[in-house]
């Protein structure tokens, strides 16, 4: 199975769930400063870099996990990736899109404006660590369901 977590701008939000889905984050308690910073593509991804799939790894299953960014076009891309893959024999029930943009809070957005769009990345990116932060929980409830429907579906 192949599963792709989807943000605005696959810098944020996606990384976080897929880093947690993949092993790079725990579960079992909040990162810390460091270790958020440090994961790939963490607050990195540029404009031009927007619905480019990025390989995060595999999981304890063997599936592949990737991120993409979408901006206000997520349904539009998940159809397309759909309908892309579905060309190559890979059938839906083998893909599963998942929208990571939910977990995050008021804070993150703020931070990620600053940081990706207006471009001031020593402001912005501590604001979204401190949202990622405040709101991890939710990732690990995202990527826990999202493991649960899988073996449901396997």
């Amino acid at each position: 199975m192949v599963i792709v977590y989807m943000c605005y701008g696959s810098a944020h939000s996606s990384v976080v769930a897929a880093s947690i889905h993949v092993g790079l984050l725990p579960t079992d308690r909040v990162p810390t400063y460091e270790e958020i910073i440090s994961l790939p593509h963490y607050d990195k991804t540029s404009n031009n870099e927007i619905g480019t799939l990025f390989y995060m790894g595999k999981d304890e299953f063997g599936n592949e996990v990737y991120i993409v960014g979408a901006r206000n076009g997520r349904k539009i891309v998940t159809k397309a990736i759909y309908s892309f893959l579905s060309l190559y024999g890979i059938s839906k029930k083998d893909i599963l899109v998942v929208d990571a943009l939910p977990t995050i809070g008021l804070t993150t957005k703020i931070g990620g404006i600053t940081s990706r769009r207006l471009g001031i990345i020593f402001l912005g990116r501590p604001i979204t660590v401190y949202g990622i932060l405040k709101k991890y929980n939710n990732f690990v409830k995202l990527v826990t369901d999202v493991k649960t429907k899988f073996q449901i579906r396997s």
